[in-house]
């Protein structure tokens, strides 16, 4: 199983709209690397989710539900099914892992415009060591 991290803006769809709907489809992903990410997404893989804008948080967790496939709609992205699993019992800021600089060189700190990106396993420990899940 693998992990990672998708940030998406809770003014366009956020942890709670996931938890109403279920699941969803992961899609207007198309910075080629982020995409990339996403063709590397399996089934049973952990998709931290994390808020942008003014939260700049974490704030719940999904699971990947399906393959990567080519989205239908932008011949430059690709999409993946997620199901909402919980809401983090703390949210962990942005300033939070900074701070901490144990993921100095992951590129959640490195490239703040990149929307979807794996995870360290450490951070998922990290996480559970902060309250968050």
């Amino acid at each position: 199983m693998a992990y990672f991290l998708a940030k998406t803006d809770p003014d366009t769809y956020s942890i709670d709209d996931l938890k109403r709907e279920g699941k969803t489809t992961w899609d207007g992903v198309r910075n080629p690397t982020a995409v990339n990410f996403i063709k590397t997404m399996k089934p049973g893989d952990t998709i931290i989710v994390y808020h942008t804008g003014d939260e700049k948080a974490i704030v719940g967790l999904a699971k990947v539900v399906s393959s990567a496939r080519p989205d239908p709609k932008d011949d430059r992205s690709w999409v993946a099914d997620f199901e909402y699993v919980k809401h983090a019992k703390k949210q962990v800021t942005l300033k939070d892992i900074k701070e901490s600089h144990e993921f100095d060189d992951w590129a959640l700190v490195r490239v703040g415009r990149l929307s979807t990106m794996s995870a360290p396993p450490e951070f998922w420990r990290w996480l559970q060591k902060q309250g968050a899940f």
